[in-house]
């Protein structure tokens, strides 16, 4: 019988491997605004935040919201940036027209406000948070780049992220290093305060 840790971990190494492959196939040409994505090497470490969720095709609402908020730029910059990342599936989560607002020029500081809260200065591999969750006695607080606060802890042996309305997300995969920070993929939108 195999040790659960070591299907975790396998499942994990798919997962990186899945964003690797993606990002290899993409076209030579990149995105508008996008950094170039050099090919010579491992593309998981040359690729940055935005290029490795542009090369997963479960992230293409994400991209689609950093691009509408002008944020290419940032998260394409040095960084270190360790970024949640909703899936197409954490979005559709939310209530029937959301999206579709949050994605309206009008809505542009709300919805730069919602991608930022997603995002932690620094890179904050899954070793290090979960290290921050034992030193903090079963909870860590992280500061984003919104200026609000997440709550993570661990619940039935994965990251749980708990937001500034209650709100609840869990890490699905982690780890996936772009050149410019960390990846870790959850399965809910998180929200700052209102």
């Amino acid at each position: 019988m195999t040790d659960p840790k070591i299907r975790i971990l396998a499942g994990v190494s798919a997962i990186a491997m899945a964003f690797t492959l993606a990002a290899c196939s993409q076209p030579e040409e990149p995105a508008p605004e996008a950094a170039p994505m050099a090919t010579a090497e491992p593309a998981a470490t040359e690729t940055n935040i935005v290029a490795g969720a542009q090369a997963s095709p479960d992230h293409t609402t994400l991209v689609t919201a950093i691009q509408t908020a002008g944020l290419v730029e940032t998260l394409s910059g040095p960084g270190p940036y360790t970024v949640f990342a909703p899936t197409n599936a954490a979005f559709d989560k939310l209530p029937e027209g959301t999206v579709d607002t949050l994605l309206q020029p009008d809505s542009k500081d709300m919805l730069t406000s919602v991608l930022t809260y997603h995002v932690v200065a620094g890179e904050m591999m899954a070793a290090d948070l979960m290290a921050a969750i034992e030193a903090g006695g079963g909870t860590a607080t992280l500061t984003t780049v919104e200026g609000d606060e997440l709550t993570a802890r661990v619940v039935d042996g994965a990251v749980q992220l708990t937001d500034a309305r209650g709100g609840t997300a869990m890490v699905t995969a982690t780890d996936l290093d772009q050149s410019n920070g960390v990846i870790h993929v959850i399965d809910t939108v998180i929200m700052p305060a209102e």
